[in-house]
């Protein structure tokens, strides 16, 4: 299956359970990767952004008040649902569109900023979608893009996968999008596909994130959401997917039986037209 036939279909299904997750991790700090790509925005009074693979709109409506007065966030995402709940927030100075980050259907040199916060590794062409980002960004325009290098990185990874395994039938993969996922795990990669795009300077910062969850059950929960996850669970009958979710608390509780700490690694890239 193709890339986008796939990711739009699954995050437009799961897309208010992908919004919670987001903001809770987010709301208590715990998403460094896209905070610090919004840091490297500098959003300012005024400023056009770019808000491409927008989702539900969770870093738009943290850029839309930096911008005011008289600016303005434009959010893209190819799966509708995503682009439903955006709307839904009824953010003022902002608005959302279906379309496609690789084909922009937007003017040349029309924005001062974009931004793209964990989206570019469902990209099976990342350099055409480089390339757009720098088309539409106006002379010394920035571009600030977080990607996750990995998930946990710690022993509950180990400890969940097994589970998951048992459980869930395989995941659904992308085959069109295999160069862009080794891309992006590669700093140097990642930054000199910004410069062939066209970007006059880029560099990639390593992120590394720490979430804290309040119990085993508060991690399946958000674990459930997760397009990975959720994706393996469609389909599931209602018991199996009870003893799923009791099975994946009871595994993490045997090592973890209060509060978890999970860490995992983004790669953050920064450009400038």
């Amino acid at each position: 299956m193709k890339s986008k036939e796939l990711y739009p279909s699954i995050f437009g299904r799961h897309a208010r359970a992908y919004q919670r997750r987001l903001e809770d991790v987010m709301s208590r700090g715990e998403s460094p990767g896209r905070a610090r790509a919004m840091e490297l925005l500098d959003a300012r009074s005024g400023m056009r952004i770019l808000d491409l693979a927008c989702g539900p709109g969770n870093l738009s409506r943290r850029l839309a008040h930096l911008v005011l007065p008289g600016g303005e966030i434009v959010g893209v995402d190819l799966a509708p649902g995503m682009i439903e709940l955006a709307r839904a927030a009824g953010i003022e100075n902002a608005r959302f569109e279906v379309m496609d980050i690789e084909r922009l259907e937007l003017a040349d040199e029309s924005f001062d900023a974009a931004i793209c916060g964990h989206g570019f590794q469902f990209v099976p062409d990342l350099p055409a979608a480089l390339r757009e980002a720098r088309r539409v960004l106006r002379p010394e325009g920035r571009l600030a893009a977080s990607v996750p290098y990995s998930g946990f990185v710690d022993s509950v990874s180990a400890l969940i996968d097994p589970v998951i395994d048992r459980w869930l039938p395989a995941a659904p993969v992308a085959v069109d999008q295999l160069e862009t996922r080794a891309t992006v795990k590669e700093p140097a990669a990642l930054r000199q596909t910004a410069l062939d795009a066209g970007f006059a300077s880029a560099r990639v910062e390593v992120i590394d994130e720490t979430a804290h969850w309040e119990s085993a059950e508060h991690l399946v929960s958000m674990l459930m959401g997760w397009w990975a996850c959720a994706s393996r669970l469609e389909g599931l009958e209602p018991v199996p997917r009870q003893a799923f979710m009791d099975d994946a608390v009871a595994t993490l509780r045997g090592d973890h039986p209060g509060p978890i700490e999970t860490k995992a690694r983004s790669h953050v890239l920064f450009a400038q037209a």
